[in-house]
């Protein structure tokens, strides 16, 4: 009998196990927003504050990526295939100023997270709308979240309503919470020192 473990799939970070389905994890809140309803505002340290409902969002250049998931509960997913607008395409309509460095993604729950902004422009970064050939469902964060793959899934904001510019990091829901600022999977950055 041969003892060794399978070797361990090569997108699969440390301290994760890798799942076939979505699980579903949040605040325990559900804001029922819909298509009809939803706005994304960005503002703060803009040259031009921006709010697009769901017509003005699908206007814009959509993409389909395939992403992975990581969860700071140790779940990974590989392969998830999204569609939106990639993050920098909205971001390039506000054209923050220099000294907005940072941002604060605001959900309608009430919850939020931050990112550098360097991080929300990556070129896989996603406003997503789309999971798997159909629409975002609501528990997964419907009609819009964001998806950010090199970072744990908390910075990943579901029910997406505005991105706010600024110039100094401000911790957000989890992060005030004892969650690493910085989420990044491959360091296990789960929790702060």
């Amino acid at each position: 009998m041969n003892s060794k473990q399978p070797a361990k799939h090569p997108r699969i970070p440390p301290g994760q196990r890798q799942v076939d389905n979505f699980p579903v994890l949040d605040l325990g809140i559900r804001p029922g927003v819909t298509h009809d309803n939803w706005q994304l505002r960005l503002f703060g340290l803009v040259e031009r504050e921006v709010s697009l409902g769901w017509p003005q969002l699908l206007a814009l250049p959509q993409v389909r990526l395939r992403l992975d998931f990581h969860c700071v509960t140790t779940w990974s997913q590989l392969d998830m295939d999204w569609e939106g607008v990639r993050a920098r395409d909205l971001v390039a309509l506000a054209a923050p100023r220099p000294e907005g460095r940072f941002v604060t993604l605001h959900s309608y729950d009430g919850y939020t997270t931050n990112l550098p902004l360097a991080a929300l422009l990556d070129d896989d970064v996603l406003i997503a709308h789309s999971f798997a050939d159909a629409p975002l469902a609501d528990e997964h964060g419907g009609p819009v979240r964001l998806m950010v793959p090199k970072r744990y899934g908390w910075k990943s904001a579901k029910w997406l309503r505005a991105i706010e510019f600024h110039a100094e990091d401000r911790p957000g829901y989890w992060e005030v919470r004892g969650y690493h600022n910085d989420a990044d999977p491959w360091r296990e950055e789960r929790y702060s020192e």
